[in-house]
């Protein structure tokens, strides 16, 4: 596939369905399909000849040709983040591309859909993380199956969404510890809106900082821009720092700030200047 667009009734008649996901990363608790090129009214382009996505519901890239060796991934060596309760696994890109390219392994986008769209891992499905991990399983996925979850921020919403997984049964859910600007900066294979010189398009990055009472430590603060939103962890002394990299954003536009003691929605300018409280 050397760039070319493929439309959005590729794989439309196979369909899946997330527990307790909205496509907005809202946190509804009944059921609701997720996204992926065969459900969304989306054109999108590849940013490398790749072999097509038969069935881009399951998670699961394509075959590439000469894939590599099957990576030496030792669970126990791997660096573990606490995240609601559960323990996640951060896995290192290099060990992610070679499950990658060698489709041994679903793939789950955690961002929101907005996002999505604009770029994500080629074959990967839109599942986002959830306030809280109430995400659920995915309909249809058994729960040994080996699934890498990602985001961008570089591993908060993929964690959050790895705990929901993992809360469900899941047993094998591991995130890309690096996050998904490392692998657009790489030219990995994605597939998205348009794309410059194989990596996706600009955005901007703006960084929050917030402060709360530290008896929230452990839970998460969360930025929102329409169907865009990144999470952060509260530290032990009850701070925070959300590093957003959102599209068609600048200093006047509103962004929710929600957090286990306040929400509110003030232009990203002033929210980027100083400490929310």
């Amino acid at each position: 596939m050397n760039r070319r667009e493929y439309l959005a009734a590729l794989g439309a008649a196979s369909t899946a369905a997330v527990a307790g996901c909205t496509s907005d990363g809202g946190t509804s608790s009944g059921d609701a399909p997720f996204e992926h090129p065969g459900t969304l009214d989306e054109t999108f382009v590849a940013n490398g000849d790749y072999p097509d996505d038969d069935d881009p519901a399951d998670g699961y890239p394509p075959s590439f040709p000469d894939p590599p060796a099957a990576p030496e991934v030792d669970d126990d060596a791997l660096e573990t983040i606490s995240v609601n309760d559960e323990t996640v696994k951060l896995l290192p890109i290099d060990d992610a591309v070679a499950w990658f390219r060698r489709a041994d392994a679903r793939f789950v986008d955690a961002r929101g859909l907005d996002q999505y769209t604009r770029s994500h891992l080629y074959g990967s499905v839109l599942s986002p993380a959830q306030q809280g991990s109430s995400g659920g399983g995915i309909d249809g996925w058994a729960t040994d199956d080996r699934v890498v979850a990602y985001c961008g921020c570089p591993h908060h919403l993929s964690s959050v969404r790895a705990a929901g997984l993992q809360k469900a049964g899941f047993e094998n859910v591991y995130v890309i510890d690096e996050g998904f600007y490392e692998w657009s900066d790489r030219a990995y294979p994605m597939a998205g809106r348009t794309f410059a010189d194989g990596t996706a398009a600009d955005v901007s990055e703006w960084l929050i900082d917030g402060e709360i009472d530290p008896t929230y430590a452990g839970s998460y603060a969360w930025a929102a821009v329409g169907r865009q939103y990144e999470a952060a962890p509260i530290g032990d002394d009850g701070r925070f720092s959300i590093h957003l990299r959102f599209s068609d954003v600048d200093a006047e536009t509103p962004v929710e700030i929600t957090t286990p003691a306040f929400t509110r929605t003030d232009p990203l300018g002033e929210l980027a200047d100083g400490t929310v409280q």
